[in-house]
């Protein structure tokens, strides 16, 4: 029995009919505001709808190189610093090359020199003048068998000579093309757009295999998320997503989704989902974020 039932019990067994009017009155008015206070969960205001569901995430470059050379040198110059931004195709170093640029002039002057492939070409076309002549006297009967034999036989050399001499052009040729290749090979180039994070070399030193830059491309950034297995079938490749980093002053940016792992992770039950984030704004790399997908 509840405390407003035991007083009205008490007040019906003691009180006289005018007081009794009075105190049910009393106890009409103190009731009201607690039966509103108890009203039904379904007479009350609809709650507000649950907060989005955020998944964390990192960003990283989508493409790292650590710039080296193929060829064994010393390191003449460095032509960039850290931080600074390069383009494709930007040369970042330059070995030593004082040979090679030799070799190349070299190569050059046998392939522009034509002086022996005219001497040949002349000596050809006496040759089969001579043979021509010859072979008119031969008809005639001015001359013997074996002088005919021996026109031709001078022309054929002639002619031999004459595409030796081409064929060395050829390779006169080749030969610059060979020294010119190997002279680029120490001109190391950016294989891609993006910022110097790392020097590790400086000139003078010895380049064997260690690198002698790290470059890192931030324009697009690659977005890395593990999502809950039970998310899998409602990320999709190709579904635009919001991602916010968690860096005051940076806004969020929109970014597609452009692979999700086929295999769920049994410890963790968590698949990965990887997004490419476009960032002409340059948000930096290596930063934590938030990711919404709608």
């Amino acid at each position: 029995m509840t405390t407003l039932h035991r007083a009205l019990h008490r007040t019906l067994r003691l009180s006289p009919l005018p007081s009794l009017i009075a105190s049910l009155t009393l106890f009409t008015v103190q009731a009201t505001p607690v039966q509103a206070a108890s009203a039904p969960a379904a007479e009350r205001p609809a709650s507000r709808p649950a907060r989005e569901d955020l998944l964390g995430c990192l960003l990283m470059p989508s493409a790292e190189a650590e710039v080296g050379t193929p060829v064994t040198g010393v390191l003449g110059k460095v032509l960039v610093e850290r931080g600074d931004r390069v383009k494709k195709g930007q040369a970042v170093a330059q070995l030593t090359d004082e040979v090679e640029r030799a070799s190349l002039a070299a190569a050059s002057q046998r392939y522009e020199n034509r002086a022996e492939v005219a001497a040949a070409k002349s000596a050809y076309e006496f040759a089969q003048k001579k043979a021509e002549r010859a072979r008119e006297l031969y008809e005639k009967q001015f001359i013997s068998p074996q002088a005919l034999d021996q026109a031709e036989s001078e022309a054929k050399v002639a002619a031999m000579k004459y595409a030796q001499a081409q064929e060395m052009r050829i390779t006169a040729k080749q030969d610059v093309e060979v020294a010119r290749a190997q002279l680029g090979l120490r001109t190391i180039s950016s294989p891609i757009n993006g910022v110097v994070v790392d020097r590790y070399l400086s000139a003078g030193e010895r380049v064997e295999q260690k690198p002698i830059l790290k470059i890192v491309q931030i324009d697009p950034l690659r977005v890395e998320v593990v999502a809950p297995a039970n998310r899998f079938n409602s990320i999709r490749p190709g579904q635009l997503v919001k991602v916010l980093p968690e860096l005051a002053g940076l806004k969020e940016s929109p970014a597609a989704v452009v692979l999700v792992d086929p295999v769920i992770d049994a410890a963790s039950n968590t698949f990965r989902v990887r997004l490419e984030m476009p960032n002409p704004g340059n948000v930096p790399s290596g930063l934590r974020c938030k990711v919404a997908f709608n």
